[in-house]
């Protein structure tokens, strides 16, 4: 290189800041942290490739002492479905909530996928994954991690819809002045907007993979079933045991796992997206997190997204801006085209519906079908009555903890567990009080279906309140805004969006936890109660695929329904009159 020419500018600014950074005691502190974590990831990412018979010269037992262990893979498994989680939701409620035909197919496809029982989908994807690594754990692994993911992904996924669909009207004015491209618009407006709903959902999701992850950590493939160890496999081994103590074991090492991962994670979320909360002015509040506290303060650490931070700016800056002032132009609408797409969309639905209806029909009588629709009935009061006596609980608690940072520090970490806490567990409590009291399995097996779902209501109504603007609340405490009219113009339409968010996916999730609560076994006792989710886990059991095949359908029917009549039209609702412009 000649005197004369100067180096690249970005080479000196790099040197200059590694001799300028000094490393601190928070680098220590954070790289202490890292460095255990991503050992702790290395050694469950071992068990995950071993070849498959090692699972059974090494059987899970009920030995406390191996619970870490156990802990380790179940956590790793459901953060590996919470990263696919994140990945769908922002992929496709996106494109859901931006294009219009899309929303027409994805909208209903997350309401039945949302009522499809866990069970059913392993049922279809469990020899695909085995197949995918033939003789290797991974290949259960997958399937797991699969079904985790879908007990996760429909509750964020509506969330980040809902949060795109309720955008304040002058934030998207402002994207269209500014002609900003989909990929600017959504990292400049969309993600931000929607990130601390979607957190809290993340959340709340977490906390829902563990209600089925004894279902998901034991995987059956024809005569065979492989047992992943986890908390979920120890847990269903203590029950057929019926040994308490293991049982206790189980449930304290789970209160410790939620503690630890929302210490290290998502309480440093929930401070970091305080920081993209709709304001006009400054809260009087925010989430404290000392991991957040130490991160902020390190000094080398922060070079590590430095590399990430370039790529994005790259992508950006390579943009074309022909595509730029492109998509800032609305498209006009053809009339042909429109009318195309919507008979594709019935011919799809009706050859969906002819198919079932055939295989149904060959198989069964118009005597299971009719059975089913009124075992569907009953299902569907149970699952109404549950959702406005929960709504009746949470919405007022949920504002309360909403609105005061401090307490929701202390209730979320109480919420996650007692949301994580699996519904099996308090089974045995269930039958022995049905039984020891004459009760009637009808009525009082009904709760345990909205033991795990309930919670979406609560962690969607305090992302509400939390989400209400500094500015509103203090216009409101200004004016003496008090009593009925406080809830009636301020709280209310400030929760609506997110409480029928919540409430959308609780419906959804209590249909799907119908079929282990309608049917509970302890010991010698069994107690079934009238409802479809008891008809489908009869005919899984048998082995009657035909009315399996019809009880989801039904369900998925019932579930599509009444998304269709009452909660898409509460949405619309909430869009056009309570959202914030």
């Amino acid at each position: 290189m000649s005197p004369d020419k100067k180096p690249l500018p970005i080479l000196p600014s790099f040197s200059r800041m590694l001799r300028l950074t000094r490393p601190s005691r928070e680098d220590a502190m954070g790289f202490v942290i890292l460095a255990g974590l991503a050992l702790l990831v290395f050694r469950a990412g071992e068990g995950m490739v071993e070849p498959l018979s090692s699972l059974h010269l090494e059987p899970v037992t009920l030995d406390p002492a191996h619970l870490p262990y156990y802990a380790l893979r179940t956590v790793l498994r459901m953060f590996a479905a919470l990263l696919a989680s994140t990945l769908f939701t922002l992929i496709v409620s996106t494109l859901a909530a931006r294009s219009r035909r899309a929303g027409q197919i994805v909208v209903p496809a997350l309401d039945i996928l949302q009522s499809v029982p866990i069970l059913g989908f392993l049922t279809f994807t469990v020899t695909f994954f085995m197949n995918l690594f033939p003789g290797n754990v991974l290949g259960a692994e997958l399937a797991s991690i699969f079904a985790i993911f879908t007990s996760q992904a429909w509750n964020m996924a509506f969330s980040f819809y809902q949060s795109l669909r309720n955008l304040p009207g002058d934030l998207e004015e402002v994207c269209e002045g500014f002609e900003l491209s989909p990929l600017r618009r959504f990292l400049r407006l969309d993600l931000p907007y929607a990130t601390p709903a979607l957190v809290w959902n993340a959340m709340m999701s977490m906390s829902g993979g563990w209600f089925f992850v004894v279902a998901s950590e034991a995987i059956t493939l024809g005569n065979t079933t492989v047992t992943l160890p986890g908390i979920g496999s120890y847990l269903a081994l203590a029950i057929a045991h019926q040994d308490f103590g293991a049982v206790g074991w189980a449930v304290g090492m789970m209160a410790l796992v939620i503690v630890a991962y929302d210490q290290l994670f998502f309480r440093p979320i929930v401070a970091w997206a305080d920081r993209f909360r709709f304001e006009q002015t400054a809260g009087t509040e925010a989430p404290q997190s000392w991991v957040y506290n130490l991160l902020r303060r390190t000094r080398v650490l922060p070079l590590l997204f430095v590399p990430l931070g370039a790529m994005l700016g790259l992508l950006l800056a390579l943009e074309p801006r022909r595509f730029r002032r492109r998509a800032a132009e609305p498209r006009p609408a053809n009339a042909v085209t429109e009318r195309i797409w919507q008979a594709s969309i019935w011919a799809g639905v009706v050859a969906a519906l002819g198919w079932i209806g055939h295989y149904v029909l060959t198989s069964l009588g118009l005597h299971d079908i009719l059975l089913a629709f009124g075992y569907a009935a009953i299902t569907l009061v149970r699952v109404v009555v549950l959702i406005v006596l929960a709504s009746a609980v949470w919405v007022p608690l949920g504002v309360t903890i909403g609105l005061r940072p401090r307490l929701a520090e202390r209730v979320q970490p109480v919420a996650q567990f007692l949301a994580a806490f699996p519904a099996n567990v308090l089974f045995p409590f269930a039958v022995m009080g049905i039984v020891r009291f004459g009760l009637l399995p009808d009525i009082w097996l009904s709760p345990l279906m909205i033991l795990g779902t309930q919670w979406y209501i609560l962690f969607n109504v305090i992302a509400g309140a939390s989400s209400i603007p500094n500015d509103l609340r203090e216009a409101a405490s200004m004016f003496c805004v008090r009593g009925w009219q406080w809830w009636r113009q301020v709280a209310l339409p400030g929760i609506f969006p997110y409480y029928i968010t919540g409430a959308l996916t609780a419906s959804g999730g209590s249909w799907n936890a119908s079929i282990v609560a309608e049917v509970v076994t302890w010991g010698s006792h069994r107690l079934e109660a009238h409802g479809l989710g008891a008809y489908i886990a009869d005919a899984t059991t048998a082995g009657h695929y035909p009315q399996v095949a019809l009880g989801i359908a039904v369900m998925s029917l019932f579930v599509l329904g009444f998304n269709r009549m009452v909660w898409r039209p509460l949405y619309a609702f909430g869009e056009r009159r309570l959202r914030l412009s």
